[in-house]
Parts: structure tokens; sequence; C-alpha cells
């Protein structure tokens, strides 16, 4: 039996919140273009499954579809891209 490469859907975005339990919040912005001609920025949020709890707020993350965890949450997180800045 072969295995397959499967097209997951993959979003990048900032964690806004990790207040839950391996789970985090994260912003998805993409830029689309209006009528008019202007460039609008749209966003959107996702929960998304945390499981060892190391993406933390303000921290860029890769997200990938999976199947449905909970009532909200069908994505998890891949990858860390980049620690939010310390202060």
């Amino acid at each position: 039996m072969t295995e397959t490469a499967k097209n997951t859907r993959t979003l990048t975005g900032m964690v806004v919140s990790d207040k839950m339990d391996k789970t985090v919040t994260v912003l998805v912005e993409r830029q689309v273009m209006h009528p008019i001609g202007k460039i609008v920025r749209r966003a959107k949020k996702y929960h998304a499954h945390n499981e060892g709890n190391d993406a933390k707020m303000g921290d860029t993350v890769v997200i990938e579809e999976c199947r449905p965890l909970s009532k909200t949450k069908a994505w998890k997180v891949s990858r860390l891209v980049q620690r939010a800045r310390a202060e």
C-alpha cells in the first residue's frame, strides 16, 4: 500500500488568544481587490488545536486543516514561524 501526499490547506496568521487549554485563536489576514480598484484587508479568526501549548500570544504560526476536533475547531498548528518579541 503506497502512501499518497494529501493536499491539506494551510494558512499563516498571528495568535491573538491562548487562554484556552490546547487551543489558540489565530487571526489570518488577506488582501482582496475591491471592485472600485482599492486593495482591502480582510481578516478571519480560526480556532486551532495546539497540543503542547507551545504557541503563545503574538506568535506567527502556520495552521493546517484537519478533521473536526470540536464544534468550532477544525485546524491544528503545524509549525511556529516566529516568536513574539519580548518587551
